[in-house]
């Protein structure tokens, strides 16, 4: 089994804890595959929404990452499949620099993922998973929990449709994010035509897609990010899964652990 997201110590929003401990959890929760993914650097004019500015790995650390996990898989490479990843989060208007930076990096890379993390609301940039009150804040600002979803999902259209160049990742990170805070604020998206939309453009494209179990750890979430009426829809267009546990602890890998 693999598990294609997992972060490293050089996630500034995660934890210490050392490649070797990510890698001993792994095989001891008996997965035979998994991939780092940790967060490639932002764009250099792109300034970093969240409060901490540490949504990504800096760019004077990624040779040293890169350097590191391809040491590990020759260490670990009779134990467990190692692959060195990214984490690519696409930001709406930067489409030229994230594809500067892939055309730099991506030969490097075995595996990566696409995700969205920040929603571009009129001249602002804004973390939608950073904390309640964040989310709160973007829903006031554009009228509604609905209106929320609405702007997610077609960011995520624009970053599956978006020309990223030759090293664009094949798979979408955590479908579903918007959710991670649906407890304190619900929404029934049963039936959401722009969610299809997505499903569709992702089918039509041949990637696959993180069955992120993640969400189900967070108080405010309590589901994976594949569930409900979008596991439906991945069914529906029989879409390749491929489990994410998004640990950025060490702990967290085999947690709520399901073949996708």
């Amino acid at each position: 089994m693999k598990d294609g997201h997992i972060h490293t110590p050089y996630c500034p929003h995660g934890s210490n804890d050392s490649f070797e401990e990510y890698i001993e959890r792994a095989i001891e929760v008996g997965l035979t595959e998994i991939t780092f993914t940790e967060h490639l650097p932002l764009p250099d004019n792109f300034e970093d929404p969240s409060p901490k500015k540490d949504s990504a790995m800096s760019i004077k650390d990624i040779n040293c990452y890169i350097k590191t996990v391809n040491k590990l898989k020759e260490k670990y490479k009779d134990k467990i499949k190692i692959n060195l990843g990214v984490e690519v989060d696409y930001l709406e208007g930067y489409e030229k620099e994230i594809k500067e930076v892939l055309n730099t990096y991506g030969h490097e890379f075995d595996d990566a993922i696409l995700s969205v993390h920040i929603l571009n609301v009129g001249k602002q940039y804004y973390c939608m998973d950073f904390s309640k009150d964040e989310f709160k804040k973007i829903s006031t600002l554009l009228g509604g929990v609905d209106n929320v979803y609405y702007k997610y999902y077609k960011t995520l259209k624009k970053a599956i449709d978006a020309d990223l160049g030759q090293y664009k990742p094949k798979r979408i990170g955590h479908l579903n994010l918007v959710r991670k805070f649906n407890q304190i604020y619900p929404y029934d998206y049963k039936n959401n035509i722009v969610l299809e939309e997505v499903v569709k453009s992702i089918k039509e494209k041949g990637y696959e897609v993180d069955y992120n179990v993640s969400g189900a750890r967070y108080e405010y979430c309590k589901e994976p990010y594949i569930s409900g009426y979008l596991l439906k829809l991945i069914q529906k267009y029989d879409i390749p899964m491929v489990l994410g546990s998004d640990s950025h602890r060490a702990k967290d890998i085999g947690r709520y652990m399901v073949e996708a």
